[in-house]
């Protein structure tokens, strides 16, 4: 299991190494755990978290629909910010399933990536 998450962190940091969020364009970071699922919207200059979500209150749905939710919450959170475009960082996961649901959420909110 150990080398499992060496794996996925050393995916994370390949992919961090290629981005980074700017006041103007930052970075949309997705966190997936066997449970859950959160997202925060980063400007990586000041160091500042945006806005954030997270599913770890819902109770009812399927892992992807949850991640859904996130995603339009997130979505929703950033045009609230003025926030139109981001970089999206999907922390060493495959962009397949909940990463997947919560992205094309997010899109469908207008925001673009």
């Amino acid at each position: 299991m150990l080398k499992k998450v060496q794996n996925r962190i050393s995916r994370a940091t390949r992919v961090r190494a290629r981005m980074t969020g700017t006041s103007v364009k930052p970075r949309l970071s997705v966190f997936r755990s066997n449970a859950y699922i959160t997202a925060q919207v980063i400007d990586d200059v000041t160091g500042v978290t945006l806005c954030a979500a997270n599913d770890i209150t819902a109770k009812t749905g399927t892992k992807t629909e949850r991640a859904s939710v996130v995603g339009e919450q997130i979505g929703k959170a950033m045009l609230e910010k003025g926030i139109k475009a981001c970089v999206f960082d999907r922390g060493g996961s495959l962009y397949h399933g909940r990463v997947k649901a919560l992205a094309e959420a997010a899109r469908a909110t207008g925001v673009q990536f």
